[in-house]
């Protein structure tokens, strides 16, 4: 039975039994103090706990889950994996042990043919909490003999959520595989054996003071009692399946298979090799269930250990003796045995298959620089009688070549050697200290906590009049000035960093460039206002060069905003959410952003995308963007709750942090584009005028970026571009619209004359040899040279062609030295020299002359002993350089 198979009786058996079916939650875990979702019941915790009120009291779903604490464990046995699912159902406030109990017996024990699992009910066994004789009397009442049913105490059958909160006892339900595995006894005696498939959850009790699962206090009885329960699916298939373990199931061997074939190995030969064939499998089937749900490869969270993932499946693989691309192979497999649990996979895979592509392909040029410098650092260390890598060549191989410290443990490891960690870590910290000084330093060495302890001061928050107000009355409650701190005066001229109470400027945030400005006090200082930012969360402080008068904590202040400057910056910030919402209906909701820059009539747009998109794609993106405009879509902002935001459809930035309350910016009465964002828009999107996308190219491993002119750039460059078609309309005597013609015939023309040009020299060349070689052979000299200026001479090809057969022609019997210079197509003077074995038994090496020649040239060239070539810039030296080279020979 296909494991998709067993899931889908699973959840039609609970729905035939009043439960509602709900759809796995995503593996980005929704708690933000864990990566994933590591267990069937997370997504279901707010009901248990009583904090949302569930859609029905009854549940039942095959949620995915991650688990990586123990991902270098991957493989080593047959028990652990990263990706696993868990079937389970819940009862909140509805059944309870009773139901429970029966729902789970039947379904593992009504035949295949009826629908259930068909295991033997003679190989079932549980185990049971020490107080929990009600449970024990329930499975006693389904028909289990009394010997299948064990005690266990609360360290292995009670469970709490590990804080304050409901608990209660558990009863699980074991496999005997038979003794083959291992001693009789029940789990009790061997659960190598005895297989735990099924865990019942029965949450009667309130429990506080949690310190440990022996050491907690039952409040007392609970007044709604939940089931959570959960199923091990991977485990429930190889059972079924007859297999020996996870890896051997229909959703994994797969991949397994497909590792086989490229490495030419076979798995169960060889433990060792066995191992990578299970991490393989494992990390390819996790990353592809990951990357699906909207992870991709960085250095941070789960992006890192997506990296991981990946990274480890390449060197795997390489252990095994793969050294070309593997994942192109194994991700459609591992796709290919998901998608009939899972079909949305197909939806998804082409854009998250090519960010894995583009991963492996960083991942080996990384190995390929780091992997020479490591081995030196292990023999370093074996030469000098010690089994530990330095501190120093693994901080070296981190900083200079990108391997992570886990790689040069693991690689360490399979080297039989140990990895000064504890140095590494040293270094790691020192750079960062640095990194921290350097950031002082651009403060004007001003140590945030200085902003920090002005923030306490503050009797109310800093009023952000921005949004409405474009100049405000205000007073100054702080200045900052370089290498001081808080001041209490300062006398311009002078920079400084001021802080008021309330203020219309917009501090740098969200990729809006700051506002600028200035700020005049009634007491006669005047300060230009040059930057804005909030250094610690909630503090707007502007960066300001104080020009004249004196300047007083106090002081009753005008602060007006550059309105040219915030316009400009407003309409670039609400033409970036439409190019991101132009993008996404292009590409798909794939296209999320990952960075932007909004500043005076130009763009910057970071999104997600794992290859160039097609030039037409961008000229679409364009169109729809400037159709849009001449739309006039208003552009209205409303604040409400986060969760509502989200249900109405606003977009937001991966892994930003926002509060309870957020803004949200819609273009277009309907919501066209919705998005959270903090930022100065203008009111219709018709004031942007026009935008003009530049350029679209790659920054980074699955990041693309899109830089585009705004409004007036956006109208001056077309007017430039208007001017230029102009006047090659009137230079090639074509309307515009047979521009494009007119050049492609002129080039055509131009290439062939060319070619001729080229075939002309080439012929002359050829026509020049036999009296460079009549020349050198009357020659009496120990060495024969022929050398020449044979100016234009075609192509290189035919300048290299033409020293070779010279060469030949002049033979072996005495030392022979070829040398040619003269112009290429581009007016570029080039050399190329040739020596015959005779003389480079004496010494004379090619690439030694051109380098010399070359040098005369105003260039730089080289090659091999027998052949080199070279070039420069001062076609009127050639003469010289031959002549120097000529003498260079004679000089031995």
């Amino acid at each position: 039975m296909r494991t998709s198979e067993i899931a889908k009786r699973y959840l039609d058996y609970f729905q035939k039994h009043d439960h509602l079916i709900v759809p796995s939650a995503s593996l980005i875990s929704p708690n933000p103090t864990t990566l994933f979702t590591i267990a069937g019941m997370v997504p279901f915790i707010p009901y248990l706990m009583g904090e949302q009120t569930p859609p029905k009291s009854r549940m039942a779903s095959n949620q995915k889950c991650v688990r990586t604490l123990d991902i270098d464990e991957v493989g080593k046995t047959t028990r652990h994996g990263t990706f696993f699912q868990m079937l389970g159902n819940f009862s909140f406030g509805d059944y309870f042990k009773e139901e429970a109990i029966h729902y789970a017996y039947e379904l593992l024990t009504t035949p295949q043919d009826q629908g259930g699992y068909g295991f033997d009910s003679e190989k079932l066994w549980m185990t049971t909490f020490t107080d929990d004789e009600e449970a024990r009397s329930m499975w006693k009442n389904e028909g289990v003999d009394p010997e299948h049913i064990q005690i266990m105490g609360m360290e292995d059958n009670f469970w709490t959520t590990g804080g304050p909160g409901p608990g209660g006892p558990c009863s699980e339900i074991y496999v005997d595989r038979g003794p083959q595995y291992g001693v009789e006894g029940g789990p009790i005696a061997d659960e190598n054996r005895y297989i735990e498939i099924w865990d019942l959850v029965f949450e009667n009790y309130e429990v506080d003071n949690v310190k440990s699962k022996t050491d907690l206090h039952i409040v007392g009885e609970l007044e709604n009692k939940n089931i959570d329960t959960g199923a091990g699916l991977e485990r429930l298939a190889y059972l079924m399946q007859g297999k020996q373990n996870i890896y051997e199931t229909d959703e994994v061997f797969p991949v397994i298979e497909a590792a086989q074939k490229l490495s030419g190995r076979t798995y169960g030969d060889d433990e060792a090799m066995d191992v990578k064939f299970r991490v393989v499998a494992d990390h390819v089937r996790s990353a592809l269930m990951i990357m699906s749900d909207g992870v991709r490869p960085s250095n941070n969270g789960r992006g890192y250990v997506l990296r991981r993932l990946l990274r480890r499946t390449v060197k795997a693989m390489r252990a095994l003796g793969v050294t070309d691309p593997v994942l192109p192979t194994l991700f459609p497999v591992s796709k290919e045995a998901m998608v009939p649990s899972y079909p949305e996979l197909e939806g998804t895979f082409h854009e998250v298959s090519e960010s894995a592509y583009g991963e492996e392909d960083a991942f080996r040029r990384t190995l390929e620089a780091g992997t020479e410098i490591f081995d030196l650092a292990v023999s370093k260390a074996k030469e000098s009688g010690k089994t530990i890598v330095s501190g120093d060549d693994a901080f070296k191989l981190h900083d200079t070549y990108g391997f992570p410290i886990e790689l040069t443990l693991e690689m360490a490891e399979e080297q039989g050697v140990k990895v000064d960690e504890a140095k590494f870590r040293e270094l790691m910290a020192e750079q960062k200290s640095r990194a921290r000084a350097d950031a002082l330093k651009k403060r004007h060495n001003v140590d945030l906590s200085v902003y920090d302890d002005f923030k306490k001061t503050l009797a109310r928050p800093i009023d952000f009049l921005g949004y409405t107000d474009m100049s405000a009355r205000a007073r100054v409650i702080g200045i900052m000035q370089e290498g001081k701190g808080s001041v209490p005066a300062v006398t311009g001229p002078a920079n400084i960093e001021v802080i008021l109470d309330r203020t219309p400027f917009y501090a740098e945030a969200g990729g809006q460039l700051a506002d600028q400005g200035e700020i005049l006090s009634d007491d006669g200082a005047v300060l230009e206002v040059d930057d804005v930012q909030k250094p610690i969360k909630d503090l707007i402080v502007h960066q300001c060069r104080l020009t004249e008068g004196t300047l007083v904590v106090g002081a009753e202040v005008n602060a007006n905003i550059d309105l040219d400057r915030r316009g400009a910056i407003a309409r670039s910030h609400t033409a970036t959410h439409m190019v991101h919402k132009a993008l996404r209906e292009e590409l798909g909701p794939q296209a999320t952003q990952r960075g932007s820059e909004d500043a005076p009539n130009r763009l910057r747009f970071d999104f997600q995308w794992s290859k160039a998109p097609a030039r037409s794609v961008m000229d679409a993106v364009e169109a729809r963007v400037n159709d849009r405009i001449r739309d006039n879509l208003s552009v209205t902002t409303q604040e409400m709750k986060f969760d509502d935001a989200i249900a109405l459809g606003a977009m937001h930035l991966f892994g930003e942090k926002y509060g309870d309350v957020v803004r949200v910016v819609s273009i277009g009465e309907d919501g066209w584009s919705r998005e959270l964002c903090g930022g100065t828009h203008i009111d219709h999107v018709g004031k942007i005028g026009a935008v003009n996308i530049m350029s679209e190219a790659s920054i980074g491993s699955g990041v693309r970026r899109v830089d585009a002119l705004v409004g007036q750039s956006a109208y001056e460059f077309n007017a430039r571009e208007h001017a230029l078609v102009s006047q090659l309309s009137d230079q090639l005597n074509a309307r515009p619209d047979e521009l494009a013609e007119r050049v492609n015939t002129l080039l055509a023309k131009l290439k062939e004359s060319d070619r001729r040009l080229a075939a002309m020299y080439e012929g002359q060349l050829a026509a020049s040899v036999p009296a460079i070689v009549a020349d050198a052979k009357a020659s009496q000299a120990p060495v024969k040279v022929a050398s020449k200026n044979v100016e234009h001479f075609g192509s290189f090809d035919a300048l290299r062609k033409t020293v070779l057969d010279i060469r030949g022609q002049l033979g072996e019997d005495v030392p022979v030295v070829v040398a040619l210079a003269g112009v290429n197509e581009d007016g570029k003077p080039m050399v190329a020299v040739a020596t015959n074995d005779a003389a480079r038994k004496q010494g004379i090496k090619a690439g030694d002359l051109v380098r010399g020649a070359s040098k005369i040239l105003g260039g730089g060239g080289g090659g091999k002993p027998d052949f080199a070539q070279g070039g420069g810039s001062d076609a009127t030296k050639i003469d010289a350089a031959l002549e120097a080279l000529v003498n260079q020979v004679m000089k031995g």
